[in-house]
């Protein structure tokens, strides 16, 4: 590890912080259903989508009618973009002549997209034509991105209102975020991409001569725009198969450290945001730090085992870190960095191949995506996802004060505390259940690149990314099978659906609730005993829960690494 390093890490922390309250603020607006500055250019857009649409955006709803707009909607968008793709063949936008994709990698893209996991078991610039990467792809990366805020906003409702019967209304919400926070901040970032050598043109390909003479095809297309959105978004799925590692995705350590705060920025300014609904911006203060002191222990791991590099090459006598699967203009501590990142929240982006990393290295974002993406987490999934176990905290601390628990003045009762354990457990259950699935059948096995604890590990992060609609993989896994596209599909579906609906009955539920004021017999839900309890419940709960299959995949791969031992 370098000082060079640390500044890099710090200085990442210490700009999002400063971004936090004005980005929590543009967000508390969109909350509140208030003007922004920019009303006034996008304002008639909005008002003439609700015309043409038939939709009052003062009409609110209860949260079963909430859940099924929701559902419907991200339904609908899944069977369009299926549609596209077994139709690319056919359709304009496809100056290579690309074939429509198989049934199988069709359905599993088409959910991929739809969940925000951006799974992806087939390499882009081969694969996917212009048209499929716009119109297919790249608007699930605005509506389901849209989605997960629209979610957070209506559990912020859940807590913040008293007595009411709604949470507000799932329409409003989807447009307002996409027309005021997600549009605006791309256009931007687009343009500085752009200007950074990332190609944004209709083109499929360009023919150049190599430095050797040789004649070379390269695949161009709209990149730019795409990258932007696959960032701010937390979507990460890639225009070429290399992803963030691809130089026309990502070509200079700028644009990979803008790539890094894009990924963090509304997950920093939501915790900003719930503070404020709930009338105590120590609350979201509380959160946050709860956050980092995760994503900072996993980054100083990560980075101390890139660092260390690997024993047995060592005992060899090759010195140095692990550079395997790395972009040498990025280096081991912004590749560590960009790997904790990418799975502290959903986004699964990469600029190296994790499957590359080091054992440990590689456990660190396995174990992100295992906690529930909770650590800043995707946008809107990742503070939804964090108060879940802050419902199980104050569940906690209810039990060792003797008094009902209360969280931000409401009483915590056994109908939250079941509903918040069962959105929790879909993790594990699904996880585990596939894994142990597939790591004995044919066609489970049949995928794994290795074997041993590190095959292993392949089939276990393949099912993490999935059900924790994160979307990157220990790229060993050969996924585009029918077996993988589909278990992997309803893997994806159900880990992000059958979250939703118990957060969003939480929210409805208390939304219902009376305020309760605190009292002296209240436990403090924003000093550093409520930080240090909070890391603890997700540490015991999503932790302790997949120590047994980490144990046989990078826990295993690591004994055997420093022992000298291959399997």
């Amino acid at each position: 590890m370098t000082f060079e390093g640390w500044i890099l890490i710090l200085g990442f922390v210490g700009i999002l912080l400063a971004l936090t309250k004005p980005v929590g603020l543009w967000l508390f607006a969109l909350y509140e259903g208030r003007r922004t500055p920019i009303h006034a250019i996008l304002g008639p857009v909005e008002t003439g989508f609700y015309k043409l649409s038939g939709i009052d955006p003062k009409q609110e709803q209860g949260w079963r009618r909430y859940a099924l707009h929701m559902i419907l909607f991200n339904a609908m968008l899944m069977t369009l973009t299926y549609a596209v793709l077994r139709l690319q063949g056919v359709l304009p936008g496809n100056p290579q002549g690309l074939a429509g994709l198989s049934p199988h990698l069709a359905f599993n893209t088409a959910i991929s997209f739809t969940t925000n996991t951006n799974w992806q078991s087939y390499g882009g610039e081969s694969t996917m034509s212009n048209f499929s990467q716009m119109f297919g792809l790249t608007i699930h990366n605005f509506l389901s991105a849209a989605t997960g805020i629209a979610l957070a906003f209506a559990l912020f409702r859940g807590f913040a209102r008293r007595s009411s019967a709604t949470i507000g209304n799932f329409w409003a919400d989807v447009t307002r975020v996409t027309l005021y926070v997600l549009l605006p901040i791309c256009i931007v970032v687009t343009i500085f991409y752009i200007a950074s050598g990332v190609p944004q043109t209709m083109a499929g390909t360009v023919d150049i001569t190599t430095l050797e003479g040789l004649k070379q095809t390269l695949v161009l297309g709209p990149v730019a725009s795409q990258e932007a959105i696959k960032m701010l978004g937390t979507n990460g799925g890639g225009f070429f198969n290399a992803n963030s590692a691809h130089p026309f995705e990502n070509p200079t350590a700028l644009v990979n450290f803008v790539q890094m705060l894009s990924i963090f920025l509304i997950g920093f300014g939501l915790t900003w945001t719930f503070g404020k609904a709930v009338g105590n911006t120590k609350q979201g203060w509380a959160i946050l730090s709860a956050m980092l002191v995760l994503f900072l222990a996993g980054v100083t791991i990560t980075y101390w085992q890139e660092a260390a590099g690997n024993p047995i090459l060592h005992n060899i006598g090759v010195a140095g870190g692990n550079m395997e699967g790395k972009e040498v203009r990025f280096g081991i501590a912004a590749s560590a960095l960009f790997s904790v990142v990418t799975t502290a929240a959903s986004c699964g982006a990469v600029n190296g191949m994790h499957d590359s990393f080091t054992a440990l290295g590689g456990m660190i974002p396995l174990l992100n995506i295992q906690l529930g993406e909770v650590v800043i987490g995707g946008v809107g999934a990742g503070i939804y996802g964090f108060l879940l176990f802050a419902i199980l905290a104050v569940f906690v601390a209810g039990l060792m004060v003797g008094r009902t628990p209360e969280y931000v003045g409401k009483k915590i009762e056994s109908r939250e505390v079941k509903l918040a354990v069962l959105a929790i457990a879909i993790l594990p259950l699904v996880i585990l259940g596939f894994t142990a699935l597939s790591a004995v059948l044919p066609d489970g096995l049949a995928g794994q690149l290795n074997k041993g604890p590190h095959g292993f590990s392949e089939i276990l992060y393949a099912f993490t990314s999935a059900v924790g609609n994160n979307g990157s993989a220990f790229a060993g896994l050969t996924a585009n099978t029918p077996y993988y596209n589909g278990l992997l599909g309803v893997a994806m579906w159900l880990g992000r659906f059958f979250i939703i609906v118990p957060m969003l009955a939480i929210a409805g539920g208390l939304a219902a609730k009376k305020y309760t004021p605190e009292s002296s017999g209240s436990f403090p839900t924003t000093g550093a005993l409520w930080v240090g309890l909070l890391v603890g419940i997700i540490l015991i709960v999503g932790g302790l829960t997949f120590l047994p299959s980490l144990a046989l995949g990078p826990i295993a791969d690591h004994l055997a690494m420093i022992s000298g031992k291959t399997f």
